[in-house]
């Protein structure tokens, strides 16, 4: 049967506005018949979904983590399996996911219809693919110059993330998983479903995105600078918890502090503390290697 797909491109990710025509071409070329429609306005996204249920059998984003973070209730709506072209920054989906970062490595992906079925993570009714984050990541997310991001990529998170850190304190925080409770300071709580997060950094060895479980890795150090001998553990996703950085993993969890702290799911702000995070297993299908 003929595969006919909805193509979502955003012109804003940083490899969106010169890689539409190129895209569709080498989707056609493996037999896809493809709809292109602009994602240049995420929110719009499920109800474009919707209007093309039952045309298509397939709907390709094309964007960063938060333009396919964006199609998530359209994907939820029609049941329709997601196809992945990595156009953002840090495309931390793609990466946990095995998706090829080349374009027509990743079309054939696509074409080749070998479904995953992987799992959601949702906090306070928001959804995240691959990670939620209250602390640095809120802020880097804020303040990043959207122009100095599409231009250096991961190296504008860098240079944001070193002017914040001098800047950021420790926050109080208490953490119910597993029916414990846990009261601590923390610079940083990340909160993932998949693999990795920020700049390729692995939250844990053996965290899968179908492993049904959320995995938190709280940064605990005194001060700051004593992250920097972290950062081989940080992408090795091989730590030590009680030397300044704390993992727990479960399928519920709540996060409590002083007052409300704004949370990012994909690198968008969309919710604040206090938060329950939940995982759905196998709640949509991806096309994977």
């Amino acid at each position: 049967m003929t595969q006919s797909a909805l193509l979502l491109i955003n012109p804003n990710a940083r490899r969106g506005a010169a890689t539409q025509l190129q895209v569709t071409e080498l989707l056609q070329r493996q037999g896809l018949v493809i709809f292109p429609e602009s994602a240049a306005n995420p929110k719009a996204l499920p109800e474009i979904i919707r209007a093309y249920g039952d045309r298509i059998n397939l709907v390709i984003v094309g964007g960063g983590d938060g333009t396919v973070n964006a199609a998530i209730a359209g994907l939820l709506d029609t049941q329709l399996p997601l196809g992945v072209l990595p156009l953002g920054t840090a495309n931390n989906l793609a990466r946990t996911l095995g998706i090829p970062q080349s374009l027509p490595e990743a079309c054939e992906v696509i074409a080749q219809g070998k479904l995953q079925a992987i799992d959601l993570g949702w906090v306070n009714g928001q959804y995240f693919l691959n990670v939620a984050g209250l602390g640095l990541s809120t802020k880097i997310n804020r303040e990043v110059p959207k122009q100095f991001k599409r231009r250096w990529g991961v190296i504008a998170y860098a240079v944001t993330a070193l002017k914040l850190i001098l800047k950021q304190r420790r926050f109080r925080v208490e953490i119910h998983c597993n029916g414990e409770v846990t009261h601590t300071r923390s610079f940083q709580i990340t909160v993932c479903n998949g693999r990795f997060y920020g700049s390729g950094l692995t939250v844990a060895a053996d965290a899968a995105i179908d492993d049904q479980r959320l995995d938190l890795c709280s940064l605990e150090v005194q001060h700051w600078w004593e992250a920097i001998a972290l950062i081989p553990h940080l992408y090795r996703g091989e730590y030590a918890t009680g030397k300044g950085i704390r993992i727990l993993q479960g399928q519920d969890i709540k996060i409590l502090t002083r007052k409300p702290r704004p949370i990012d799911t994909d690198g968008e702000i969309t919710t604040q503390t206090p938060a329950t995070f939940r995982v759905l297993p196998d709640a949509i299908r991806v096309c994977v290697p």
